[in-house]
């Protein structure tokens, strides 16, 4: 007696996406299933991520006050006890600036702009460090996001409660066959993170740190939890 099921139970577009179900010819007595299941883990990590830019008449100019701001941002490092060489820096450029407004475009200065991403796993200290950088004219573009880099005991519970629900699956399918379910025969696994960036909204920042009062836009409010999605493949015996 034959008995092939496949059940696709998606849990977002991230996982249709990103899984290929892979061929598995039907084979006699044997039940195959697919099936997804995920865990929601705090994370450790915030990424806060900020341009500086400063423009002046000339490169030098324009390189010095980007050189000065950049020094400030190294001092509230240092001020909340990290090592200003963990923030890394993703781009750095040196640009002219043309005011296009004229039939001859014309030279007016120059704009030097860098890219900072720092990663604390302090979360103690992401307010304290908003509020400070939102002091400055010459940083902007702010963002914060939440990441798990020690991820792996996620996905493997992800990969547990997939299997879980795999099984029950073709338990179901067995028993409505007048069937046992038997071992498990063959398995594939895929796992899916899914990270939602939080934007921080600059002027939000700055008007907290204007007012000592009110706490910063991060203050009070739980880290978002990462999910981990896993799709498990799985063909099972039929007794």
């Amino acid at each position: 007696m034959r008995i092939c099921a496949v059940v696709f139970a998606l849990v977002g577009a991230l996982s249709a996406v990103g899984q290929e179900h892979p061929m598995i010819t039907a084979q006699p007595n044997t039940v195959f299933v697919g099936a997804d299941g995920k865990f929601e883990a705090a994370p450790d990590t915030a990424v806060i991520q900020f341009n500086i830019s400063a423009q002046e008449d000339t490169s030098r100019a324009a390189y010095d006050r980007a050189s000065k701001a950049a020094e400030q941002i190294r001092q509230i490092l240092r001020s909340q006890g990290i090592d200003p060489k963990t923030a890394e820096i993703g781009y750095f450029s040196i640009q002219p600036v043309y005011d296009y407004r004229q039939p001859k475009q014309k030279l007016t200065g120059f704009r030097v702009s860098a890219g900072v991403s720092l990663k604390l796993k302090d979360f103690d200290k992401i307010a304290p460090i908003v509020q400070q950088l939102s002091d400055f004219d010459v940083t902007g573009n702010q963002s914060l996001e939440y990441a798990l880099e020690n991820i792996d005991a996620a996905k493997t519970k992800a990969v547990q409660d997939a299997y879980r629900r795999a099984r029950e699956s073709a338990d179901a399918v067995a028993r409505a066959g007048g069937r046992t379910l038997g071992e498990l025969s063959y398995a594939s696994v895929d796992t899916f993170e899914n990270v939602r960036p939080l934007p921080m909204i600059r002027s939000m920042a700055r008007m907290a740190a204007a007012n000592a009062a009110p706490p910063a836009p991060t203050e009070e409010f739980s880290p978002q939890t990462i999910t981990v999605t896993a799709h498990v493949n799985a063909l099972f015996t039929l007794k």
